[in-house]
């Protein structure tokens, strides 16, 4: 009868040493093949002995966790040695990595085994469309823009983005105007469309963007082009073609 193998990759000694140590004690017949310290370590073993089990620590230096379970892909079964419960709880949902929470015992890795004994008797899953949601949940959130410094005189002035009605490119500047006031920067709207939070500001033509929050509603002129009405300005913002899916539903 052909043994069960696994490859441990854990970056903390104490942490590689705790894992084995438990593993031999849950699931003694389980042969460790190979431990390593970084995700390069684990890329190389898991292409020279290619095992049944890979538990993969998700933070490790060089190459994460997640780098390495792309190679491991379909190729054997995954176990993340995880202390972020959001990103075990999302793998296990999907049933196609198991995981083990930090810090490690008996309790917790003798459940993961009972699991991954069953599993085991099946092919390996391909996770890489779950390894692309992990990798999003665990990558930083962006930080947008958050408010406008205008010059006013001799001094200059912040403008929140908050306060933004819409922005809209004037020549060689670009006019931010708010509720009551206008003001002109020397930004571009490509540059601001690329700072700005697209939840929150629509680009309605290639020299506009709106704020989601002051549109009032959407009406059509004469000639059947789509505006934009808005909350707190009597002016209307005309939207063209390539932005017209924004409004489909109003």
């Amino acid at each position: 009868m052909t043994l069960p193998t696994a490859i441990i990759a854990e970056d903390e000694a104490r942490l590689r040493d705790a894992l084995r140590e438990t593993l031999a004690e849950v699931w003694p017949e389980l042969v460790i093949e190979a431990e390593a310290r970084d995700g390069a370590q684990a890329c190389e073993a898991l292409e020279r002995h290619v095992p049944d089990v890979l538990f993969l620590d998700i933070q490790m230096p060089g190459m994460t966790g997640l780098d390495v379970a792309k190679r491991a892909s379909g190729r054997c079964h995954i176990v993340f040695v995880t202390a972020y419960d959001e990103y075990a709880l999302t793998a296990f949902e999907h049933e196609a990595i198991d995981y083990v929470m930090k810090p490690i015992t008996p309790e917790r890795l003798a459940e993961t085994v009972r699991r991954l004994k069953a599993r085991t008797r099946q092919r390996p899953a391909d996770v890489d469309r779950l390894l692309q949601d992990l990798a999003q949940r665990m990558a930083p959130p962006r930080e947008y823009l958050r408010w406008i410094t205008v010059s006013h005189g001799e001094e200059m002035r912040f403008i929140t983005i908050d306060e933004v009605c819409y922005f809209q490119s004037d020549n060689k500047y670009t006019r931010v105007v708010t509720a009551d006031k206008g003001a002109l920067i020397r930004r571009t709207i490509k540059e601001l469309a690329d700072e700005i939070d697209p939840k929150a500001f629509w680009q309605i033509h290639r020299s506009t963007l709106v704020s989601v929050k002051s549109i009032a509603g959407v009406m059509r002129d004469f000639r059947g082009h789509l505006h934009v009405r808005l909350k707190e300005r009597k002016e209307t913002l005309p939207v063209s073609e390539p932005y017209l899916h924004l409004f489909r539903q109003m």
